[in-house]
């Protein structure tokens, strides 16, 4: 039986995927991260979620992923209605202002760019813990 994880972190970096998952776990150790590589895997991942009635509160996205754009992947979580209401961060290397216009207009919730240096990291999920599992009141 699958679980609802409470960060759906979709990317192709395995030691990046590594390193978040670790800094995650400082920030509240029993935060459940489900990882998965590529755009083709989310989908797969959301359309399980979905059976089960399971659903992250947050999920992490990279825009560069291999087969299917985290752009592409982007569009269709907010094509699933079970989805509608959940927040979909932008996780990207990208700093380019076209990046996060397309984001934001596709549906994103906000685009963040990668911090450098892992006590950045640190420092940028505390924020996002902070403000999505805190401060903001979603229906979700």
């Amino acid at each position: 039986m699958i679980t609802s994880p409470d960060i759906l972190y979709i990317e192709d970096d395995p030691d990046f995927a590594f390193i978040m998952n670790y800094a995650v776990r400082e920030i509240k150790d029993d935060l459940v991260v489900s990882i998965v590589e590529d755009g083709n895997m989310a989908i797969a991942a959301l359309k399980r979620f979905e059976e089960d009635k399971h659903r992250p509160k947050l999920i992490l996205l990279d825009l560069n992923l291999p087969g299917i754009s985290g752009l592409e992947v982007l569009k269709k979580i907010k094509e699933i209605p079970y989805f509608k209401y959940v927040p979909v961060i932008l996780f990207s290397t990208s700093d380019d202002v076209r990046d996060v216009k397309s984001s934001l207009e596709s549906g994103a919730n906000a685009f963040l760019t990668k911090p450098d240096g892992y006590n950045n990291l640190i420092v940028c999920m505390q924020s996002l813990y902070d403000f999505w599992f805190n401060q903001n009141r979603s229906i979700n």
